[in-house]
């Protein structure tokens, strides 16, 4: 069951111990595993599936932070944990998953006791920090017409997007209003072509001038 690679880190014996108090768990889709509030009480690691963190302002709108994958760590549980504070966002199980979770005060025992897991903890921690730092970046100096044209043009080789404009809202950080209209503008000038919950690119993808 120690299919993460942050549990391949740790030596033996701590290993075996370790893996005596894991949890291991499925979720299906749709399930929250944690909502903004809530404290934290352990680490998931996600063995395989899908999981997004996405945060909802004071305004109602609501932004996809990252999502997780297999052999990925949540990043927002460990700065919970060392801070002692509560979530600031909810993790939402977009494909089933499954995940192993460390209770807190495991947690901090391995991470006193073994440097390789220490290390592998914090080597995480810094990239999702430095995919924060481009989101926020994103968000704040560029053009949503830009960016909705790049997150489409992207996906664009899949065919047919199934996606709802709220759901897209919601993965570029803006009100649905706002992408409706965008889309709109882009489908009169031949580029996508809209249907209910669908979004065919049908054009060469550029911002709007």
């Amino acid at each position: 069951m120690a299919r993460h690679s942050i549990l391949q880190t740790l030596p033996e014996p701590l290993r075996s111990q370790a893996l005596e108090r894991i949890q291991f768990m499925t979720f299906p889709a749709g399930q929250v595993l944690f909502t903004a509030g809530e404290r934290c009480h352990g680490l998931p690691l996600v063995l395989s599936g899908s999981v997004k963190v996405q945060m909802t302002g004071v305004s109602g709108h609501s932004i996809v932070l990252y999502r997780m994958g297999a052999d990925d760590i949540c990043t927002l549980s460990i700065g919970c944990l060392m801070t002692g504070r509560g979530y600031r966002a909810e993790a939402v199980v977009e494909e089933e998953a499954e995940a192993a979770m460390i209770p807190r005060g495991l947690f901090d025992r391995l991470l006193e006791q073994s440097p390789e897991f220490r290390l592998g903890i914090m080597e995480s921690y810094g990239r999702r920090l430095d995919d924060l730092m481009l989101l926020v970046e994103e968000v704040a100096f560029r053009r949503m017409d830009e960016r909705l044209a790049e997150w489409l043009a992207a996906r664009a080789a899949q065919g047919t997007i199934a996606i709802t404009h709220q759901e897209l809202a919601i993965e570029l950080g803006t009100a649905r209003e706002v992408v409706s209209r965008l889309l709109k503008e882009l489908e009169r000038r031949g580029q996508v072509r809209l249907s209910r919950g669908r979004i065919d690119v049908t054009g060469e993808l550029s911002g709007l001038d």
